[in-house]
């Protein structure tokens, strides 16, 4: 399955042109082969819009996922995207797949929150494990900082993810969690993960790029710069099957002796 990767930080503040952003990367994306597109966290609205996440923050049913939903069919291809999702009185830092027929196919909080920020903003989810099935291909969804927990990552490997998406929001001086962690995630868990990151300077944020999609052996299939980018690489299913068939870490786990972790 070929996944592109939409490295871009969009327009902070207003759903209208990420939706335009949105709907160009799509094409682009299509035209490649692509049967999947990821944005980066907290594509829709912008991250650091301060009081302006609540305002902006939708259901995950709401007018824009709709929008999005209709550019996923007329594309032909899905569409995982970071956005703040209400509920009620609260708003969640959330991800959303849709499917290239416009079906939601999952919702994702995020449940570890990086800083005061977020914390001051968001409340934290509780679902560790969102999963769809795209094409024969497991895709599982987390939110940057989340992946930087090897308990998540290895939480989706035991529930059969083959694909990790996480859409992030990774700054300066946090870099080698895209040069270094991702693609050792991946390793071991044996999966793909594909970081998608947002670039450029964003209220006291300094966005880095880089973003990544990593194999099962460990190597980048693909990697953006630091400036705004499309990046394409693909998912081989078979190519991952044999790679979970020759690396031993999921079989040789023993889960008797890691109580303490807990």
């Amino acid at each position: 399955m070929r996944t592109a990767l939409l490295q871009s930080s969009g327009r902070p503040g207003s759903t209208v042109e990420n939706l335009k952003v949105l709907d160009e990367a799509a094409g682009r994306a299509a035209a490649a082969g692509a049967g999947l597109l990821l944005t980066p966290e907290m594509f829709l609205t912008g991250y650091a819009i301060g009081d302006d996440i609540g305002r902006l923050a939708e259901p995950a049913d709401g007018d824009c996922a709709d929008a999005i939903a209709e550019i996923a069919t007329s594309h032909g291809l899905a569409i995982a995207y970071g956005y703040p999702e209400r509920a009620g009185e609260a708003v969640f830092n959330s991800a959303q797949l849709i499917s290239a027929d416009g079906t939601r196919l999952a919702n994702y909080r995020k449940t570890h929150l990086f800083g005061c920020f977020e914390r001051d903003h968001f409340t934290p989810g509780e679902q560790q494990v969102v999963q769809a099935e795209i094409d024969g291909v497991r895709v599982g969804l987390l939110i940057c900082y989340d992946v930087e927990f090897p308990e998540n990552v290895r939480a989706h490997a035991l529930a059969g993810t083959d694909l990790l998406v996480v859409p992030t929001a990774q700054m300066h001086p946090f870099q080698f969690v895209a040069e270094s962690m991702i693609p050792v995630r991946a390793f071991e868990s044996q999966m793909y993960v594909a970081y998608v990151n947002r670039v450029g300077r964003e209220g006291e944020f300094e966005f880095v790029g880089l973003s990544t999609l990593a194999g099962p052996d460990g190597i980048a299939r693909t990697r953006a710069g630091r400036g705004e980018d499309l990046v394409l690489a693909d998912v081989d299913p078979a190519f991952l099957a044999a790679s979970r068939e020759h690396n031993p870490y999921l079989r040789d786990r023993r889960p008797g002796l890691y109580g303490s972790l807990v």
